[in-house]
């Protein structure tokens, strides 16, 4: 095994797939984290011969689920060095008053709740031990809020503020704690935001280029092999094509 072990939840698809790609290049080995257990499966075979793979098949909502499966983790897989929030969600897009419950429901419980509970199991090794980095994936929604983004931009502006407060909680028990915010990144987002729709998935990324969820992956990267006195606290992450949540130049 590497010197280094990190978990990524949401690691079958897009931002999170990327990143435990990548990693797996740079030293880590990696706890992949999803619901999808083909697509582990899959990332297991992509991942064979860079580095080590443990699976792990939860839904980050469930968190007797959550707690089970990182406490049952082999003593040769326990000690883990880096977590990478990065399991969520966007459902719909419309005004508050036509929002779905269900929608708020499933993005509330995934991208707060979820985070809440895969840290709170992740960080309890990383406090007895005195090392550890935790960098959660926000969003510029979490910065700034959109029309019809409400419940969504509510989400990860939680994000933003439980990095801030999971720092200053952390900061004297040897644990670095960040987060990057993406502005629009082309992945599989749009098809869940908007319900299984391709060509109305496909138009948001229409006319410019967008984000990569490879670019991601290196911004974290890069995050994640800084040298131990340094923490890369905040990053926002845009495409040149960006200037805001709603400024984008298409030409």
């Amino acid at each position: 095994m590497n010197q280094k072990i990190a978990l990524v939840t949401g690691a079958t698809s897009g931002i999170g797939k990327a990143t435990a790609l990548l990693l797996g290049e740079n030293g880590f080995d990696i706890i992949a984290c999803g619901r999808r257990n083909d697509r582990l499966a899959a990332l297991k075979d992509e991942l064979n011969g860079k580095c080590e793979v443990y699976s792990l098949s939860f839904d980050v909502r469930d968190k007797q689920s959550v707690a089970r499966e990182i406490a049952l983790l082999p003593s040769n897989w326990s000690k883990i060095d880096l977590l990478i929030n990065n399991a969520g969600n966007a459902h719909g897009l419309a005004p508050i008053q036509d929002g779905d419950l269900e929608d708020w429901d499933a993005m509330i419980d995934i991208n707060v709740k979820g985070l809440l509970y895969v840290s709170k199991a992740v960080m309890q090794g990383m406090i007895s031990r005195g090392v550890g980095q935790i960098i959660n994936v926000g969003s510029i929604a979490g910065k700034e809020v959109y029309p019809n983004g409400n419940v969504y931009c509510a989400s990860k502006f939680a994000v933003d503020a439980l990095t801030a407060g999971m720092r200053r909680d952390l900061y004297d028990k040897g644990i670095r704690v960040s987060q990057v915010c993406p502005g629009m990144v082309e992945t599989e987002f749009g098809l869940v935001r908007f319900k299984g729709d391709e060509a109305r998935a496909a138009s948001i990324y229409t006319g410019y280029q967008p984000l990569t969820a490879e670019d991601v992956a290196d911004a974290i990267c890069y995050m994640a092999t800084r040298p131990a006195h340094v923490n890369v606290a905040d990053m926002l992450l845009l495409s040149s094509d960006q200037a805001a949540s709603t400024m984008i130049n298409k030409k």
